[in-house]
């Protein structure tokens, strides 16, 4: 479409955003990141769009581009607990548990949900009714 704009760079910004939220909501999620792959760059200090196309290329499994932009994110808004959540989800499909281990608390300590190991109730112990 050389001279023309595509379907998914065609429109304003917030035109474009609603259409990949439609395509996002209707779990066209390779649609949504060609929306948001054009939009997100447009708007570097907004970071629902690059969070929406991180979402997006995870859920196309689409883990590299997925992985860059969370890591972009996170040099940007460092303690954004939902990006390090998703980067440690990220890792953890590319089978690099170990790596993602270390997001993975990170985004448990922000968020307060941290758990150091599994729970474990000993019979007789200390606290038990």
């Amino acid at each position: 479409m050389t001279g023309q704009t595509s379907y998914y760079e065609h429109g304003t910004a917030a035109e474009r955003w609603a259409r990949a939220q439609l395509f996002f909501d209707a779990r066209e999620y390779a649609a949504a990141a060609r929306v948001l792959s054009n939009l997100a760059p447009e708007t570097p200090e907004q970071l629902a769009p690059r969070l929406l196309l991180a979402r997006a290329y995870y859920h196309s499994a689409q883990l590299s581009r997925a992985e860059r932009e969370l890591r972009d994110i996170l040099e940007r808004w460092p303690v954004e607990d939902y990006a390090r959540l998703m980067l440690g989800r990220t890792l953890e499909r590319q089978g690099r548990a170990a790596e993602a281990a270390a997001h993975l608390r990170i985004a448990g300590a922000m968020t307060g949900t941290f758990r150091e190991g599994p729970t474990v109730t000993v019979p007789g112990g200390e606290g038990e009714a």
